[in-house]
């Protein structure tokens, strides 16, 4: 008995030791598909490159694709038990939920160091989660999906003011034809503002709002990252739309255009999972890894993006790319400074997803003309 106990300690010892002198082996390759622009996913996957070196002693080859949330998902489901992506990223954490649901995201198994650096939720009155509870996404930045504008067509001529909450932007009729939006089925941000309002002022004064904000529309572009671009050039005054997703990276670029986030406007975690039967699941676990490290929250702070461990903040050396976003948020540094306004429920959100898109398509994008004539 006494050799017998010797011996199952010595195993026992052994395993222990091996996992705790050999890193989890992680494949050579790692392909993505985001919405987040390729300033800053790009940036991501290339400081992730001799990361991943140091620590797994491997040389990653990354592939990047960009798909709004909508459309990444949707051939998420397509690609079945045959996916071509590892990893999803970006856009309304309600999608990410209803993949879980279906059975398309494995667990990041991300370190728990990590993830308790992450508060569970955000916001008030109703908290929003920052992190999925069972496992299968995390959020890895904030960002607030809200208003871009074009500072000088607006005040100067237009000769008005920005709005500064969603009431501004349809009690002014001189925006009306100025405005550039996505339409909500082919855009999560999009669909994330449109239950902002939808829950603000509930279901019909929603939809009635949300109908004159068509009526104020110039155009429906393609993707939510081409709203930045027709306002930047001054096509239109201001627009729905979200930092990363072209907006700062316009304003960097000259482009005279600020952003706001009015009250109770979405903020996403930027949410990430791993995509179940993906070729490559452990370097996608280990690029998720990366994201929370200090390094991957400084990456988002130095493009402009809010880090989601609140010891952080958007800070840097003067005129660095940190304190121009600064100014482009009109002084923000953090989301948890002060008091985060959120209505938003996931839950209801999750519940209606596919009719909120069809009433839109039915009742407010059919009737455009009509709804111009009425307002």
């Amino acid at each position: 008995m006494k050799r017998l106990l010797v011996l199952v300690l010595a195993v026992v010892m052994l395993v222990s030791a091996s996992i705790t002198a050999a890193p989890q082996r992680i494949e050579a390759e790692l392909n993505l598909i985001t919405p987040v622009a390729s300033f800053v996913s790009v940036a991501a996957l290339d400081a992730f490159k001799p990361w991943a070196k140091a620590k797994y002693g491997v040389d990653v080859k990354t592939n990047y694709t960009s798909k709004g949330t909508q459309l990444a998902v949707g051939m998420i489901r397509e690609w079945g038990s045959n996916p071509q992506a590892d990893v999803v990223w970006g856009g309304e954490t309600v999608l990410y939920d209803l993949l879980a649901a279906d059975g398309f995201l494995i667990k990041h198994e991300a370190s728990q160091e990590l993830l308790d650096r992450i508060p569970a939720t955000m916001g008030t009155p109703r908290p929003m989660p920052l992190k999925d509870p069972k496992g299968y996404w995390t959020g890895t930045a904030l960002e607030p999906y809200g208003i871009v504008y074009n500072e000088g067509l607006v005040t100067k001529r237009l000769r008005t003011t920005p709005p500064k909450t969603w009431e501004d932007l349809l009690s002014d009729p001189k925006f009306k034809g100025q405005i550039a939006q996505c339409t909500p089925d082919n855009s999560s941000s999009n669909h994330a503002s449109y239950e902002v309002i939808l829950q603000k002022y509930g279901w019909e004064k929603g939809w009635d709002w949300l109908a004159k904000l068509a009526a104020y529309t110039g155009q429906f572009v393609a993707k939510s990252g081409d709203v930045p671009g027709v306002v930047a050039k001054g096509e239109y005054a201001l627009g729905f739309a979200v930092p990363s997703y072209m907006a700062f990276e316009n304003y960097l670029h000259g482009a005279d255009i600020r952003f706001i986030a009015p009250p109770g406007a979405y903020v996403t975690p930027e949410p990430i999972g791993v995509i179940k039967n993906c070729k490559n699941p452990n370097t996608a676990k280990a690029f998720i890894e990366f994201l929370l490290t200090d390094e991957g929250q400084r990456l988002f702070i130095d493009r402009g993006l809010f880090p989601i461990v609140p010891d952080l903040k958007v800070a840097g050396p003067a005129g660095s790319t940190a304190e121009k976003a600064v100014t482009f948020y009109g002084g923000r540094r953090s989301y948890f400074e002060g008091v985060v306004e959120n209505t938003y429920d996931n839950t209801l959100s999750a519940s209606r997803e596919g009719e909120v898109n069809r009433y839109f398509r039915e009742n407010i994008f059919a009737k455009l003309d009509q709804l111009k004539a009425k307002y």
